[in-house]
Parts: structure tokens; C-alpha cells; sequence
């Protein structure tokens, strides 16, 4: 495999460990990992000439929903860090566009601002604008489907596309782009229609949802929700039932507090995870008759 080309590099790092790119704090070496920040044309350089040069391409943003092996990633890690959001008055109500590299809580609260709903849910929801456009995240009731209006990705074989909802096929957790076997596309940015409010009431929802995730959610590493609520029921409720909670491998455990959400407790491995969510996943089946389906998604080899 060559050197990837990019425009800046020192920042291209060689057996770069996930475990520090990861909000579970968790995964071996990426063969290569370079940070974009400055644009999505230094996006599209990079991804462009990854595929140019046939080096296996892997864009993460805030490292959440993803549980990356110990044995790390070949080829080239992209991680999405252009943050930019822009507000303004295009048509069919569209009024806020965002890079996907820009943090889900960081957006919301800047529409806060200025005065537009509908993002709320998003203000404690860990990750970004590219990877919530992939798997349609939500929280509190919505989801990216209900405000997005369509959202700019660049394809390797067609080059910049706009993929509107329809396009995108959203249905719970889930989107046409992530049910792709092959990953070879970049969001670059997404466009949304808000409603305009009085901050205050924006403001008070937000505080709202923030409390009631400091309440049910653990906090410290996790990936977040492990597995997809089947439908009618709720996956930790399931788990719990099954006599898990608070259930461990090596340093990985079953949260005490909500247990779809599996914490490191600082000595971790991915594959202490891996066991159990494995584990789990037969223990519900075996005892609730209900085979749960991951949330997260596995990346590297298994």
C-alpha cells in the first residue's frame, strides 16, 4: 500500500492508535489516520486520492457508535473535523446548513440561538452531523429525518451527489448509505428546515433533555446505545430482565444505570466488549426469545 497524499502532511499519522479517536477510548492502530479541518475541498482531496491510489478509506467523525477491533484498521482513517454551520433563507424552507464534521450538540445549541427548533434532541447526543445523516440518530422522540432536508455526498463512483430524504430511505436507525456493504462515500454536508421559536423556549426543552439523560444514562466510555430497541420494547429493559445488568467481562461491563449501554471502566479491550455484547445478545434470545440487533457499528477484523 503507497503513502496516502494529503495536503497537510504532518498531520498524517502512522499507526496512529483508535483508542484515542474513539469515545469509548477503545481500538488498535490505524495503518494511517489524518485529520481534515480546514474544508470539505480538503475532504474531497483526500478521500479522492485515497480511492486514486486504491488505499482502503474509513471516514469517522467523533469516533461514537463504533466499536473499532484491537487489531485496528487498514488503510487510511479520515477523521471529519471540518465544523462549520451557516444560517440563512434558501428555498423550500431550508434556513441552516452544516459540514459533517460539525458536533450534533454544538448544532443544536447554535440554533438555539438563533432562534430555530427542531434539533433539541441532539444537544446531548454524542458524535456528528455526517455519521447522524448515515444512521439517521435520534433521541427524545426525533430523529435526523424529521428536519433534514437533504444532504451533499461525495460518491467514488459518481462524484458530489444530493441525496434527499426519500433518497436516504430513513427508518429506524438506519439510512440507504449505512446498509451499503462497501463505505465508499463522504457526507459532506446536511440541510435542514427548522421552525422559528423564542430561544427561551428552545433553551428550556434542551435543559430538559439534558437532565433526563444525566439521570438514565451512565456516564464516562461508552459507544452508547448497543443494540436497536426491538420494535414494541425497549433493548435495556430486556437485558435487564435477563439478569445482565451490571454484568462484566475483563473491563468491559453492562452499565448498572441503563443496560443497553456498556461502559469501560478503564481497562477495557475491544474484545472484552465484543464478548460481551456476544453474550448479551444469546443470553436475551435464550431467555426472552427476542435476538437483538446491534446499534453500533463494528469496524476492523472480527
Amino acid at each position: 500500500m503507497s503513502k496516502p497524499r494529503v495536503p497537510f502532511p504532518d498531520r498524517l499519522l502512522r499507526h496512529e492508535p483508535m483508542s484515542r479517536h474513539t469515545v469509548a477510548r477503545l481500538g488498535g492502530p490505524a495503518d494511517y489516520l489524518y485529520v481534515a479541518r480546514e474544508s470539505t475541498d480538503e475532504l474531497v482531496e483526500v478521500a479522492m486520492n485515497a480511492w486514486s491510489d486504491e488505499i482502503p478509506l474509513r471516514v469517522l467523525g467523533g469516533g461514537a457508535n463504533v466499536l473499532v477491533s484491537d487489531d485496528g484498521v487498514r488503510g487510511l482513517v479520515l477523521i471529519d473535523d471540518v465544523d462549520e454551520v451557516t444560517f440563512g433563507d434558501w428555498h423550500d424552507g431550508r434556513n441552516v446548513a452544516a459540514t459533517g464534521g460539525t458536533g450534533l450538540a454544538v448544532l443544536a445549541r447554535k440554533c438555539q440561538a438563533q432562534g430555530l427548533a427542531g434539533l433539541e434532541w441532539a444537544v446531548s447526543v454524542p458524535g456528528k452531523v455526517g455519521g447522524a445523516v448515515v444512521n439517521n440518530a435520534g433521541a427524545h422522540g426525533g430523529d435526523m429525518k424529521f428536519n433534514l432536508c437533504e444532504a451533499v455526498v461525495l460518491d467514488q463512483a459518481r462524484g458530489v451527489q444530493l441525496m434527499t430524504t426519500e433518497d436516504l430511505a430513513y427508518s429506524y436507525r438506519t439510512s440507504s448509505l449505512k446498509a451499503r456493504t462497501e463505505r465508499q462515500f463522504v457526507v459532506l454536508m446536511a440541510m435542514f428546515a427548522l421552525e422559528h421559536r423564542d430561544p427561551a423556549v428552545i433553551q428550556h426543552k434542551m435543559d430538559e433533555f439534558i437532565a433526563y439523560r444525566k439521570k438514565t444514562q451512565p456516564p464516562g466510555a461508552s459507544l452508547g446505545s448497543i443494540f436497536k430497541n426491538p420494535p414494541g420494547d425497549y433493548a435495556g429493559r430486556l437485558i435487564e430482565m435477563a439478569g445482565l445488568k451490571g454484568h462484566s467481562i475483563g473491563g468491559a461491563q453492562i452499565s448498572p444505570i441503563h443496560a443497553n449501554f456498556f461502559i469501560n471502566t478503564g481497562s477495557a479491550t475491544s474484545r472484552d466488549y465484543y464478548g460481551l455484547i456476544e453474550h448479551a445478545r444469546a443470553v436475551v434470545q435464550e431467555k426472552c426469545g427476542v435476538k437483538l440487533e446491534l446499534e453500533v457499528e463494528l469496524i476492523g477484523g472480527w
